[in-house]
C-alpha cells in the first residue's frame, strides 16, 4: 500500500531543521483559539450543526440562511482528526440526518435553517467531501456506518456523477437525471483526496483503480501542457484561469500521497513544473501572500489573497523539502498577514486590506490539513 496522507499526528516532508517556535505558534493557535469556536460559539448545538460562518469581532454566528453538507462533512474531518470522537459522533449523525435524500440517494447540497431541504441539487464537491470526512473518521472510530456510508458514496460517484468519457460532471439535478453543470477541476481534486482517504480507511485497492482513472481524465482534459498547471475549466474553454493555491495543492496529493497513479498519470512530471510557475507568478513577492488566480501566460487576474491559498502554499513548500530558512519564514509571513488572536482573516486585497470580515466554518479544514503537514 502506498504512504498514507495523515494530518494531526505525521508529516510527508522531509525539512527537519527548522526552529520549532513559527510552527508551534500557529499549532497553538489552532488548537487553543481556533477549535474551541467550533466546539462552542460555531456551533448551533440544538441542530447538532456548525453555522456556516461567524463573526471575526465578537465570534457571534452570521444569521443562519442555510446549512451546507460540505461545511458538515469539513468539521467531521477536523473533530475526527483531533480525536474529539463525541463531537465528531455528532457531526456524523447530523450529516445522515439533514443531508442524505432517502428517495433518490446521494446528498442535498444544502439544507434552511429549520433543516428542510433547500438546495437540493446533487454535486460533486459536496459527495467527494462526504466520501473524505466519512473516510476519516471511520478510520479512527471504527464506526461501521462510516464505513458503508463512504463505500455507498463512491459507487453512487461512479453511477450517476459519469460523462461517459471518463470524467464525472460536477452538478446534477436532484433525481441524477439532468446534467446541471459538467466536469470542473476543483471537485475532481477533492475526489482525488477522498479516493486517496478512503484507501487508506478500506485498504481497497478499488480506490486505486478509481484514482487512476480520475487522474488519466484529469491529466487529458485539465493540464496546461505549457506549464504543467491543472486549470479551473476543460482546457480550450473561455475565460479559464490558473489557480494558484489549487497548484500547490494537488502538489501535495501527488508528492504527500507518493501514489503510483500520479506517475502513471504523468502528473509528477506537470505538477512539478506547475509549483514552480505558481510560486514565480502567483506569490506577491512584497507580501509572500499567494494571489487567488492567473491566466495561462502567468498574469495576475484575480490578486484577492485567500486564506486557504496560504495554506496550501506552506503545505506545498512542507512537502517539497525547502530548507528551513525559507519554509520559517514564509511562516511568519502567513501568520502576521493572516491570524490574530480572535482567529483568523478569511481574505484581503493585494494592499492588505480586509475583503471577508467574518469567519467561515470551512476553513479549519485548510488549516488542520497544512498545520500537520508542518516538521514536528
Amino acid at each position: 500500500m502506498q504512504n498514507p496522507i495523515t494530518y494531526l499526528t505525521e508529516h510527508p516532508c522531509s525539512t527537519q531543521s527548522l526552529s520549532e517556535s513559527g510552527i508551534a505558534e500557529i499549532r497553538a493557535h489552532y488548537l487553543n483559539v481556533v477549535l474551541p469556536i467550533w466546539r462552542h460559539a460555531g456551533f448551533n448545538a440544538a441542530m447538532g450543526l456548525p453555522f456556516e460562518a461567524i463573526s471575526s469581532e465578537d465570534h457571534m454566528p452570521l444569521p443562519p440562511k442555510r446549512y451546507r453538507a460540505m461545511a458538515c462533512a469539513r468539521q467531521l474531518f477536523v473533530f475526527s482528526e483531533i480525536g474529539d470522537l463525541t463531537h465528531a459522533a455528532t457531526l456524523f449523525a447530523s450529516l445522515r440526518r439533514y443531508f442524505y435524500d432517502g428517495q433518490n440517494g446521494g446528498w442535498f447540497y444544502s439544507v434552511d435553517e429549520n433543516g428542510a431541504p433547500l438546495e437540493r441539487q446533487k454535486d460533486l464537491y459536496t459527495h467527494a467531501f462526504v466520501v473524505f470526512a466519512c473516510a476519516h473518521y471511520a478510520r479512527i472510530s471504527g464506526t461501521k456506518a462510516a464505513f458503508d456510508l463512504v463505500d455507498e458514496t463512491a459507487k453512487l460517484i461512479e453511477a450517476r456523477f459519469a460523462t461517459g468519457d471518463g470524467l464525472l460532471n460536477a452538478e446534477v439535478s436532484e433525481d441524477f437525471s439532468a446534467t446541471q453543470t459538467g466536469p470542473l477541476q476543483n471537485p475532481l481534486m477533492h475526489l482525488a483526496e477522498a479516493w486517496l482517504a478512503a484507501r487508506e480507511a478500506t485498504g481497497d485497492s478499488t480506490y486505486d483503480v478509481r484514482l487512476a482513472a480520475l487522474l488519466r481524465s484529469v491529466a487529458r482534459t485539465f493540464v496546461d501542457e505549457a506549464t504543467g498547471c491543472i486549470a479551473e475549466l476543460p482546457i480550450g474553454s473561455m475565460d479559464n484561469r490558473i489557480e494558484p493555491g489549487h497548484q500547490f495543492e494537488w502538489f501535495f496529493l501527488c508528492m504527500g500521497s507518493d501514489n503510483p497513479a500520479f506517475v502513471s498519470a504523468g502528473l509528477d512530471r506537470r505538477l512539478a513544473r506547475a509549483f514552480d510557475f505558481a510560486e514565480r507568478h502567483g506569490v506577491d513577492e512584497r507580501s509572500g501572500a499567494v494571489y487567488a488566480a492567473l491566466d495561462e501566460s502567468g498574469s495576475v487576474i484575480d490578486s484577492t489573497q485567500r486564506i486557504w491559498a496560504q495554506t496550501e502554499y506552506l503545505r506545498a513548500l512542507a512537502t517539497r523539502g525547502v530548507a528551513a530558512d525559507v519554509l520559517g519564514a514564509q511562516i511568519e509571513r502567513y501568520r502576521r498577514r493572516f491570524l490574530h488572536a480572535r482567529g483568523w482573516v478569511e481574505s484581503r486585497s493585494e494592499d492588505g486590506a480586509v475583503s471577508r470580515a467574518d469567519m467561515p466554518s470551512t476553513t479549519a479544514y485548510h488549516l488542520a490539513t497544512a498545520y500537520a503537514s508542518l516538521p514536528r
